[in-house]
């Protein structure tokens, strides 16, 4: 009968194999060079694709009284005239009643009531994207001094006469068919008070 040690090293080695080790880390072998580098599977292509703009909700048409959640006029009500090319929606005051401009808002930060005016979709045919673009030649960046300071500050103006202009013509239409209750709740903001919840509410 033959005997066999157990301090064999052929039968450590064999044990070692089968028992594995206890929390081997996972050996990972980096290559450097050219070869290693992995296409994603993505297909370049040459020019920036344009987001396609969000489809508008189905509760909110020209006409339609939204409330704003969010920016300087949030809390406020206001008239949807249409979606721009951005997606993004075109809403006015009026601004001879509640103050609010020719404004963009995204939809996310707004609620459509039921409540709807009477507009002439003719009158802002003409408003583009291109209307609320700053122009081009405030760039910033390079040093500046004292003069250029005050220069900036000289410079400095609110709204353009045309646009005030336009701002006035467009809204003209939408003032003349107000009710003067309708002027009144669009005058009014919107607020929460104790034990409302929105989720409860019919706008």
């Amino acid at each position: 009968q033959e005997h066999v040690s157990l301090s064999s090293p052929d039968l450590l080695r064999g044990s070692a194999v089968r028992m594995g080790k206890a929390g081997q880390a996972r050996q990972v072998f980096k290559t450097f060079g050219k070869s290693s580098k992995r296409s994603s599977g993505l297909v370049k292509t040459e020019g920036k694709q344009q987001a396609t703009p969000a489809k508008l909700k189905k509760n909110i048409v020209p006409g339609s009284i939204l409330i704003l959640l969010a920016g300087r006029f949030r809390g406020r009500r206001v008239v949807f005239l249409k979606q721009l090319q951005s997606g993004l929606l075109l809403v006015t005051g009026p601004y001879a009643v509640n103050g609010v401009p020719l404004r963009r808002v995204n939809q996310r930060f707004c609620i459509a009531t039921s409540t709807k005016v009477d507009l002439d979709a003719a009158k802002f045919s003409s408003v583009t994207d291109a209307y609320f673009a700053r122009d081009a030649g405030k760039k910033k960046g390079g040093k500046k001094d004292e003069s250029a300071f005050f220069a900036k500050e000289a410079e400095k103006q609110g709204v353009s006469d045309e646009k005030k202009a336009g701002q006035k013509s467009m809204d003209e239409s939408i003032v003349k068919g107000l009710s003067a209750d309708m002027k009144s709740y669009l005058k009014a903001r919107f607020s929460l008070s104790a034990k409302m919840y929105p989720h409860e509410l019919k706008f």
